[in-house]
């Protein structure tokens, strides 16, 4: 049953613009799957969906990416996802809407940054750890700079 509701979502997904869980609950429910809402909170982190934020503002989940073509770049992600970043030490954290941090630490890593250590993603923070306070400070700028936060 697992695997049919997780390819009933990635075809909803994929065919309309789903705001939110109790919308993707009405059309699931339309398809004939049940399922409650702890249920569709723990499906959709396992199926790695995403929110993106279209440019009039309004919020839609998408599919993971399936292949590096089709993984927006980093700066394309962060001048939209990127709320906040604060650093202290060689630790770094981001903060972005609800379920947009795995995209965006993905991005990170694809960048190969030798400055970066590694990145962990939560559902609306990223944690990343520079090899040294210095090494964060240039990370920090290169974000900031990525993001249009700098002249």
């Amino acid at each position: 049953m697992k695997t049919k509701r997780h390819a009933a979502i990635l075809e909803l997904v994929r065919a309309q613009r789903v705001q939110n869980q109790e919308q993707l609950r009405s059309l699931l429910r339309a398809e004939g799957i049940e399922v409650t809402q702890a249920t569709l909170s723990r499906d959709l982190h396992e199926l790695r969906l995403v929110k993106l934020t279209d440019p009039d503002g309004t919020v839609h989940y998408a599919p993971p990416p399936e292949a590096s073509v089709l993984q927006p770049p980093l700066e394309q992600l962060l001048p939209t996802l990127l709320i906040s970043l604060e650093g202290v030490g060689n630790l770094l954290v981001l903060r972005t809407p609800a379920g947009s941090a795995n995209a965006i630490a993905s991005a990170i890593d694809r960048q190969g940054w030798k400055d970066v250590v590694g990145t962990v993603a939560g559902d609306d923070t990223i944690l990343i750890i520079a090899r040294s306070e210095r090494a964060r400070r240039g990370v920090t700028t290169r974000i900031r700079k990525l993001a249009g936060l700098t002249p």
